[in-house]
């Protein structure tokens, strides 16, 4: 495949499409305000030329929220198949430039196996995209477990976005500023807490916006599965010993779910200085992705964002280069460049 440009070093793993089939159907079912704002404009020319501004080689493309499933499974399969099929013909124009997540028709389970088989397949889509939730039924919940099978087989990077909560948003306050970090905190401690982390070791996750609050808040959210909530059985069996094998062993359930939140992947869509170094003392090196949220973020943050990504200190050159495409290299070895 072509190289990426000269002076382009950055893999950007949140960045949506809006194909104009996809905005006509939506609006047909009355979403014109897919995340509270108008729906942005985006066409390949302004992708690229948002790329070429903020040195980013290859955006991995996703369709947004609400994603294809407004209710209808045959629709929704129409839809998927439509989107994916559209992103693939993108993609093999400009392989360098552009890859993309499918989507697939959840809560259809069956529907959303043959999409991603058709998808990886047939499409050479470089991963799946899910959302957090799915009319209040979370990533991890059993009835989707035969996705996440087919998921792991295939060793799938699965790109889990947010969309609305379950519940009304506060009056005043849409969706995107706390809502959106909270869904994908919820599907990621869920994925932790029914062992999913564990069953389904092949698929690489990767969480959209530094993982939510998921980086900050972890030693709380693990201390909390490990005591209480954790759905292995043997996480709460405490031998009746002495007090300093009942510590060690608290310890080592503190430090299994701690290993298990540190394999996620994180993009660092609208992660602020504030919170990159939450973010970085959690993730493993190689864990951390560049991305823009684009066109959903508007060309003017993300240059303000990719400019604090930049200027940020807590980085040396190596981790650096992880962020910016070492570490996405590993997940999508066709966009490695070749050393020399």
């Amino acid at each position: 495949m072509p190289a990426p440009a000269a002076g382009r070093r950055r893999i950007d793993l949140h960045q949506h499409v809006i194909f104009p089939e996809y905005a006509d159907w939506l609006a047909g079912h009355g979403i014109t305000k897919p995340a509270g704002g108008d729906m942005p404009r985006w066409s390949p020319a302004l992708a690229a030329a948002l790329m070429d501004d903020n040195d980013v080689a290859t955006g991995i493309l996703s369709v947004p929220t609400p994603g294809v499933h407004l209710g209808d499974d045959a629709e929704a399969r129409r839809v998927a198949r439509t989107v994916n099929e559209l992103a693939a013909e993108l993609v093999k124009d400009r392989p360098d430039r552009f890859g993309f997540f499918a989507s697939v028709p959840l809560p259809d389970v069956d529907g959303a196996v043959e999409a991603a088989a058709h998808a990886l397949d047939e499409l050479s889509a470089d991963g799946v995209m899910l959302l957090a939730n799915t009319r209040g039924t979370y990533l991890g919940h059993p009835s989707f477990d035969p996705l996440l099978a087919e998921l792991d087989r295939r060793g799938t990077v699965v790109f889990v976005h947010p969309t609305e909560l379950p519940s009304p948003p506060i009056e005043g306050i849409g969706p995107p500023p706390a809502d959106y970090p909270l869904d994908t905190t919820r599907a990621a401690v869920n994925l932790v807490r029914v062992g999913a982390i564990r069953r389904f070791p092949r698929i690489r996750w990767v969480l959209a916006h530094a993982g939510g609050f998921l980086p900050y808040q972890a030693g709380r959210i693990a201390g909390w599965l490990a005591t209480y909530a954790h759905d292995d059985p043997s996480y709460h069996v405490v031998p009746e010993t002495d007090r300093a094998s009942v510590a060690d062993r608290a310890m080592a359930r503190l430090r299994r779910v701690l290993d298990d939140m540190a394999s996620f992947h994180f993009d660092v869509a609208l992660a602020s200085p504030h919170a990159l170094p939450s973010l970085l003392a959690f993730a493993r090196p190689g864990h951390v992705h560049f991305g823009s949220d684009w066109p959903f973020v508007p060309d003017v943050a993300v240059a303000y964002y990719a400019g604090e990504l930049d200027g940020f200190a807590g980085m040396n050159e190596a981790r650096r280069h992880e962020v910016d495409r070492g570490g996405a290299e590993t997940l999508f070895p066709r966009l490695a460049v070749p050393p020399g």
